[in-house]
C-alpha cells in the first residue's frame, strides 16, 4: 500500500497541468503519457485500473475527460488501506487531477481562440490548423495501440483486430449511427463472442 505525501499530490497536480498543455486533439490523446506517469513511473494505479477508467469514461455520457477524474480517484483510494478514508481520498485525487488538467488548457484555449478568431485569415493560422491534423491522428492511434497492446497477444487476437478494422471502414463508408454498432458490440461481448 502506498502513502501519498503532500509532494506526491503536488506532483499529480503539476503533471496533470503539464499534460493539459499537450492535449492536442482532446484529452484521450494524452493516455499514453498518463499511463507512463501513473502506471509505469509512479505505480500509483495498475494497468487494469487505467484501462477500466478509460473504458468506463468513454462509455458513460458526458465529457470525454471523465477518465482523468477516475485516474485521480484510483490514486486516492490506492493511497490508503483505511476503508473509511478511501472515498475521501478518492474525491481529493479526482479533484486534484481534474483541476490540474482543466485550468491550464482552459486558460490557453480561451486566449488562443480569441486570437485565432481575430486572425483567422492569416496564412500562419490556416497552416497551423492544417498541420495539427496529422499530429492529432497520430496521437489517437498511439492511444488505440496503448489500450490494445498490454492485455492482448496480437498474434492470437488477429480476428479482433481485423473486426475492429472492418468496423472502422464500415463507419467511414456508411451512415449507420455509431450507437447501433456499440449495441451490437455490447451484445457480442455479453455473449462471449468477442
Amino acid at each position: 500500500m502506498m502513502t501519498m505525501s503532500l509532494n506526491d499530490w503536488l506532483s499529480l497536480f503539476l503533471n496533470m497541468a503539464s499534460f493539459s498543455l499537450m492535449a492536442v486533439g482532446g484529452v484521450i490523446t494524452l493516455a499514453p503519457e498518463m499511463q507512463r506517469f501513473l502506471v509505469l513511473e509512479k505505480i500509483w494505479i495498475n494497468d487494469l485500473q487505467f484501462n477500466a477508467s478509460i473504458a468506463i469514461a468513454q462509455s458513460a455520457p458526458g465529457p470525454n475527460l471523465l477518465f482523468v477524474a477516475l485516474f485521480g480517484w484510483h490514486v486516492g483510494i490506492n493511497s490508503t488501506s483505511e476503508l473509511y478514508l478511501q472515498p475521501l481520498l478518492g474525491i481529493v485525487g479526482a479533484l486534484i487531477s481534474l483541476t490540474g488538467l482543466l485550468i491550464p488548457s482552459t486558460t490557453l484555449t480561451f486566449f488562443a481562440a480569441r486570437w485565432a478568431q481575430k486572425n483567422k485569415n492569416l496564412k500562419s493560422v490556416k497552416a497551423f490548423k492544417q498541420g495539427m491534423t496529422p499530429i492529432v491522428i497520430s496521437l489517437l492511434l498511439a492511444t488505440c495501440w496503448l489500450l490494445v497492446s498490454p492485455q492482448r497477444n496480437i498474434q492470437l487476437d488477429w480476428p479482433l483486430i481485423l473486426l475492429a478494422s472492418l468496423i472502422m471502414i464500415f463507419i467511414l463508408k456508411t451512415k449507420v449511427h455509431i450507437l447501433w454498432l456499440l449495441a451490437i458490440g455490447a451484445i457480442l461481448g455479453a455473449c462471449g463472442l468477442i
